[in-house]
């Protein structure tokens, strides 16, 4: 499986050409599934999530002309039969994964089955995701980064309205951590506020701005860029 981690979507030709180039074949021959998940979780959610499928969010991911595109939404799986929706992940070229709620997106990922099923995908399948989609991927855990973007983490018990604190450790496949937003006009997101949680973090932390994203293929980490980012070492 190959990874392109955006801040904010397909934004510029850099980021897209990056996009083709994973993927293989041109994206009008493609076929993707959009994850709206982390919309339901923040102020709005349902608008949200109907105007990434429509192509009429500012984070441009299905307005791309794919061949065709679906709507996988992982709150619903554990209720689904696998057998009605592995098949279809398995043979989807790209997994469009939307922004919104990083710990709501994070516990839904393992409830749903889909996080033990990503390491499994054939080496096309291209996992391409936005802001808190981005951030699950990484390999340490999210509550410290989350608290840091303004969040607030609820006690173990899940109540159906919140996500566990449990839920906090990311994905781990890559071997980096990942702030999306670098100057995006909230202070939290200065570089120099970055550069404080990144000292906090024991791996690599890349900070990317909207015009940024981190491509992988194999284990190679390529930074693709028409903005600004900056590489932060342990």
């Amino acid at each position: 499986m190959k990874l392109l981690l955006t801040s904010a979507g397909i934004k510029n030709m850099s980021i897209h050409d990056a996009l083709v180039d994973l993927l293989g074949k041109p994206i009008a021959e493609s076929n993707a599934l959009c994850i709206p998940t982390a919309t339901h979780a923040i102020p709005g959610g349902a608008g949200h999530a109907w105007r990434l499928i429509n192509g009429r969010a500012p984070t441009p991911l299905c307005e791309l002309g794919w061949k065709s595109l679906g709507v996988l939404e992982l709150t619903a799986l554990p209720s689904v039969k696998e057998e009605l929706w592995v098949p279809m992940v398995q043979d989807t070229d790209a997994l469009l994964v939307g922004g919104g709620d990083c710990l709501y997106l994070c516990y839904w990922m393992r409830k749903s089955g889909l996080a033990d099923l990503l390491p499994s995908l054939r080496r096309e399948t291209v996992y391409v995701e936005v802001s808190a989609g981005s951030m699950v991927v990484t390999s340490i855990g999210i509550q410290i980064l989350y608290e840091d973007f303004g969040g607030t983490i609820v006690e173990e018990a899940y109540d159906g309205l919140n996500p566990p604190a449990g839920s906090d450790r990311a994905l781990g496949l890559v071997n980096f951590s990942l702030f999306p937003h670098l100057d995006g006009g909230n202070p939290e997101n200065s570089l120099a506020n970055f550069g404080k949680l990144a000292a906090t973090t024991p791996v690599p932390t890349y900070a990317i701005d909207d015009q940024t994203a981190i491509k992988v293929t194999d284990g190679t980490v390529e930074v693709v860029s028409e903005g600004h980012w900056k590489l932060f070492t342990p």
